[in-house]
């Protein structure tokens, strides 16, 4: 008997390469900081530098990967470029991660 797992066309094998990439790209405590960063709105490299205290190098760095993986937008004003949130499902996703890692590691009897 096939389960409500089976069916769902968003579950099936043909997706897990995309999801796969989409979570490599979401595994980076920086890069899950940048998010939450450009998620109030756009933002240059030099202000996101600044606000988390990172290296320009290692924020442009994350940027490039975040903008391959499709999760941050660019907007470029003169010589300037702004990063911002693609799709606002992404906090929705990092929430969700955050509430299972929690409760996971609530339940954890041993390390």
């Amino acid at each position: 008997m096939e389960t409500d797992v089976q069916r769902d066309p968003i579950l099936q094998n043909e997706h897990f390469q995309t999801v796969a990439f989409l979570a490599k790209s979401l595994s980076d405590e920086n890069r899950l900081r940048i998010l939450l960063s450009v998620s109030n709105g756009k933002k240059s490299v030099s202000s996101i530098v600044e606000e988390l205290s990172l290296s320009q190098p290692l924020v442009s760095h994350h940027l490039k990967e975040l903008k391959r993986s499709l999760l941050v937008a660019i907007e470029r004003q003169g010589p300037f470029i702004y990063y911002e949130l693609s799709d606002p499902r992404i906090l929705d996703v990092i929430r969700t991660l955050s509430t299972v890692a929690t409760d996971l590691l609530a339940a954890r009897r041993t390390f």
